[in-house]
């Protein structure tokens, strides 16, 4: 049991899906104007082929969708993230969210939580992730500070308070050896301290399971809800809901197990059977 080191903010997972165990499915978004992989023309070719992800996901029976903006890769740290990617993200969301009736996050990768709060207001989204809340830490990108403080202060500012905080812990493809003298279950407790409504748990890499020992280790230190966001396949999924009150899945329902391929709706409709089974 987690000491109390938070207000109660209650269950982040039940408010926003009225359930527990739920799978939310990652739009990995085609590189987006500004980015080295976007081809140029019309924009109109990016937010269809989002609309067709969403579309098998919805259709295969998940719970929910996170926007993300995988296909910039490589990442901009936050302040260098150009207003482009905001706008062509709130332009995806606000057609998503049209067409399919469930809960939408939004993650601006990388780590860019003011302008993914900016997404999520314009557009009606119902929680952002955060992939470093607080503290810091070395990433792909560089040095990455938690972005807690001003994002709170700027959620305020913009009257958009029931947007939830959905926040990483040790989150993947970064190293914490700068804080390496505190332990995961400490980070863990500055997450919540700092105001977020639910942790994730990651592996190491987009695709790389969660380590049972530290999501279990992770479920003690926190009374936030609790979701493992990398590495999801059937062949885990009970495990993981023995710890976690949901889960963020991509690369394993896609067509070739890659998180660039279309989403597979045979295989989500597989896999929601299975949560389903595991839900009752």
């Amino acid at each position: 049991m987690s000491l109390s080191i938070s207000q109660n903010r209650g269950n982040a997972i039940l408010r926003a899906f009225g359930k527990t165990k739920v799978a939310i499915g990652v739009v990995h978004c085609p590189a987006f104007p500004g980015a080295p992989g976007f081809e140029g023309g019309p924009v109109e070719p990016v937010y269809d082929r989002a609309l067709r992800d969403a579309e098998a996901y919805v259709r295969g029976g998940i719970d929910g969708l996170i926007i993300e903006n995988h296909g910039d890769i490589p990442f901009l740290k936050p302040g260098e993230i150009g207003p482009e990617t905001a706008a062509a993200m709130a332009v995806v969301t606000e057609r998503v969210r049209r067409a399919f009736d469930v809960p939408i996050g939004i993650n601006v990768l990388a780590n860019a939580a003011i302008p993914a709060l900016a997404v999520a207001k314009a557009a009606g989204a119902a929680f952002v992730r955060v992939n470093q809340w607080a503290n810091a830490y070395v990433a792909n990108e560089g040095f990455i500070e938690g972005e807690a403080a001003r994002v709170l202060r700027y959620r305020a500012a913009i009257g958009a308070k029931d947007v939830m905080i959905f926040a990483d812990t040790h989150v993947k493809h970064g190293a914490h050896a700068i804080v390496a003298d505190r332990s995961v279950a400490e980070l863990t407790r500055d997450v919540e301290f700092f105001g977020a409504d639910a942790v994730i748990a990651t592996g190491q890499r987009t695709g790389d399971p969660v380590d049972f020992d530290e999501l279990a280790m992770i479920g003690r230190s926190t009374g936030l809800a609790l979701l493992v966001g990398s590495g999801v396949t059937d062949g885990n999924i009970e495990g993981i809901f023995r710890h976690a009150d949901g889960v963020i899945i991509g690369s394993f329902l896609k067509a070739g197990g890659v998180w660039w391929d279309p989403v597979d709706q045979a295989k989500v409709s597989a896999f929601m059977r299975q949560v389903a089974a595991l839900r009752a």
